[in-house]
């Protein structure tokens, strides 16, 4: 090896380790920052993917793994870390109201504050040029300031005792209003406290509300006395009686705590989550096996009749029949709920003319649910089409011609050859549209929102909601505050079922394959 290859190889070598170690210092930075703010699952997330990241690229002994190791990075970061972090946060009671840690949430109910009940008026003394803020009377004393021009106005004042206020006219109220965002600044250090301005004529002490208790962990209302405790079971700091009993007030923000199966144990204990939850589900289910059905049959359908060599202008129905699904399907939804409108849609309008009625689309359940059936499959036909007409080139033509001279019927030839022929190597993109529709948030979300509401629920249900889109109302729109522990519960809990769905589709499938 000569002198210019070595060189070459050590200004590598110096390259690789010097961004090896950046990426290092990099990854310890940020790993203390997370661990600072209380995010101890992600800063030791951080720390062992890129620790194992470095030494996989460090060693020699680990080369092949360069190549594998950035999928699976990826895969345990972006599937594996937020489904275990999903499963795990059902097991609390994280929501909108038990975010933070403990002693966060100490921190916070010890940095609130109140106004004393004593008030100190202060009026405005011109003085040449500048001003001078009096407070008082308060038991018969007086304070008065140092000078100082409103035109650059200090913002902390040292109040000073004196026997009488200055002879001059005190300013007006005007003058007060004008100068009201500063006086809303400023501090007044007086006798080892700190006012602030209270009203346009008055400064107020500023006093923290809580204050601890002798333990450390128990806090007191310092206006009422109320003595709060942690509540290791609910995740609040809660009212505790001399007696030893736990009274009815809280205090928010509350604290995450384990809760151990009680969210899921709600799912089936709780008929208000109950009851929605298991009509949710078949509906979920009723709802992604029909809009397959409908969707093949008028897919399959469609691409053998623009197939039918006898028909004319074949072209022109192939683009009007795709066009469909050439449009994004955020905006067909929103067209569709302006045409299903009950008063001014162009279908209610076409049946009052024809028949005389005006359905209740979007609030009678029923309807609401053909409607998104309708729809969703509008959206869904021209995709089976497409596959249809491609999968339809690869019947032999010798199969329809041994029909035709057995006198088989066009009814005979497609429920004898083309449809058998069709469904085993449509089975996959089935199971696949199915798993695609059981999840399909966006036409719920755009087009009912879940609606209509059921009635008697303890989180928010509609007769439309499909599992996923009734876990985010429950997650983002409960009326009690974001419930996230019951939402990723439920999360869970779909996770599960749509893995046994899979698992029994893929087993029907191969049985039908086997055959």
């Amino acid at each position: 090896m000569n002198s210019m290859a070595k060189h070459r190889l050590l200004r590598s070598l110096v390259v690789k380790w010097g961004l090896l170690l950046l990426l290092a210092c990099l990854t310890g930075y940020l790993a203390i920052l997370m661990y600072l703010h209380g995010e101890y699952l992600f800063a030791l997330l951080a720390v062992l993917i890129i620790g194992v990241g470095i030494f996989v690229f460090a060693s020699s002994k680990t080369y092949a793994w360069r190549y594998v190791y950035p999928g699976l990075a990826g895969m345990g970061l972006f599937i594996l870390f937020p489904l275990i972090y999903t499963i795990a946060i059902g097991f609390t009671n994280y929501s909108s109201e038990h975010q933070l840690t403990q002693n966060r949430a100490q921190n916070v109910l010890l940095s609130r504050q109140v106004v004393s009940a004593t008030r100190y008026p202060f009026q405005l003394y011109p003085q040449q040029q500048q001003w001078r803020l009096a407070l008082g009377p308060v038991d018969s004393k007086l304070w008065l300031s140092e000078p100082f021009a409103l035109e650059h106005p200090p913002t902390t004042l040292t109040m000073q005792p004196v026997d009488a206020l200055p002879s001059q006219k005190a300013a007006s109220l005007r003058v007060v209003i004008q100068h009201r965002d500063w006086l809303g600044k400023v501090q007044l250090k007086l006798d080892h406290q700190t006012l602030t301005m209270s009203s346009l004529r008055a400064f107020s002490a500023m006093m923290p509300l809580y204050r601890l208790g002798r333990d450390g962990a128990e806090l007191i209302n310092q206006q009422t006395g109320i003595h709060y405790r942690p509540n290791m079971e609910t995740g609040n700091y809660q009212a505790f009686s001399s007696e030893g009993h736990w009274g009815k007030e809280r205090l928010t923000p509350g604290f995450t705590v384990n809760t151990g199966w009680y969210n899921f144990a709600r799912i089936i204990t709780d008929p208000g989550i109950r009851g929605p939850f298991i009509g949710i589900f078949f509906w979920t289910v009723i709802f992604a096996s029909l809009t397959v059905v409908f969707t093949v049959a008028i897919g399959m359908v469609l691409a053998c009749l623009v197939q039918w060599e006898a028909l004319r202008g074949k072209a022109i129905y192939r683009v009007l029949l795709i066009l469909p699904y050439a449009v994004p399907a955020f905006i067909s939804i929103l067209i569709f709920k302006g045409l299903f409108n009950q008063s001014f849609g162009e279908i209610n309008l076409l049946l009052s003319h024809i028949f005389g009625i005006r359905p209740e689309w979007f609030n009678n359940p029923f309807l609401a649910k053909v409607m998104v059936l309708i729809v969703n499959t509008w959206l869904g036909y021209p995709y089976m089409m497409i596959l249809c007409m491609g999968l339809l080139k690869a019947i032999p033509e010798d199969l329809y011609e041994a029909s035709a001279m057995d006198g088989a019927t066009v009814v005979q030839n497609f429920f004898r050859i083309t449809l058998p022929l069709l469904l085993k190597p449509l089975t996959p993109l089935m199971i696949a549209s199915f798993a695609f529709n059981f999840n399909n948030f966006v036409l719920i979300q755009l087009l009912t929102n879940g609606g209509p509401d059921r009635l008697g629920t303890t989180t928010p249900a509609g007769y439309t909601d499909l599992l996923v889109s009734y876990t985010y109302r429950i997650a983002f729109e409960g009326s009690g505050g974001q419930d996230f522990g019951l939402a990723a519960a439920i999360s869970t809990v779909i996770f599960l079922l749509v893995g046994a769905l899979a698992v029994i589709n893929l087993k029907a499938s191969r049985i039908q394959f086997d055959n």
